[in-house]
């Protein structure tokens, strides 16, 4: 399954939005890989396993289900996350991409990929249509809570 879309972060039309820089974006998108229990309401646990200026290596506790997984930071353009293939959990891959068109308008692409059946008449459309959906909630709630973060000076 491959999916993507985008999320708009500074809309100048919009003058009850609050303007983000790209640092504060960046910021909060390294803190959703550094501090997920902020973003993500059904983790247990994170356990920073190895760290650099660059990636994190990561084991997250979801009740009794635990997911390894690495992070890699390209600085103030993108955050990659690679879960590989374990116990009964697949290899896949979300990549969150700052995307500025005009100066300071800035949108966060967020991509998806896996290597589940993208058959329509499969059984997992269904599955993977629901996924698409929690997905890009998943990434509208993070990008609420970045903003929160910058309204309470957290990301300065």
């Amino acid at each position: 399954m491959k999916f993507a879309h985008l999320v708009e972060i500074n809309d100048p039309l919009n003058p009850l939005i609050e303007h983000l820089s790209r640092e504060q974006l960046w910021r909060g998108l390294v803190l959703r890989a550094s501090t997920p229990e902020a973003f993500v309401p059904h983790l247990d646990r994170c356990t920073i396993l190895e760290r650099s200026e660059v990636s994190l290596s990561r084991e997250l506790q979801y009740g009794d289900v635990v997911v390894r997984d690495h992070v890699q930071f390209i600085p103030q353009r993108q955050v990659v996350y690679r879960v590989p293939q374990q116990k009964d959990i697949q290899a896949s891959r979300l990549t969150m991409t700052i995307e500025e068109p005009e100066t300071d308008i800035f949108f966060v692409r967020f991509e998806y990929e896996d290597d589940m059946n993208e058959a329509p008449e499969s059984a997992d459309a269904f599955y993977n249509e629901f996924r698409r959906s929690a997905y890009q909630e998943s990434d509208l709630d993070t990008i609420r809570m970045i903003r929160q973060m910058a309204e309470e000076g957290r990301l300065d």
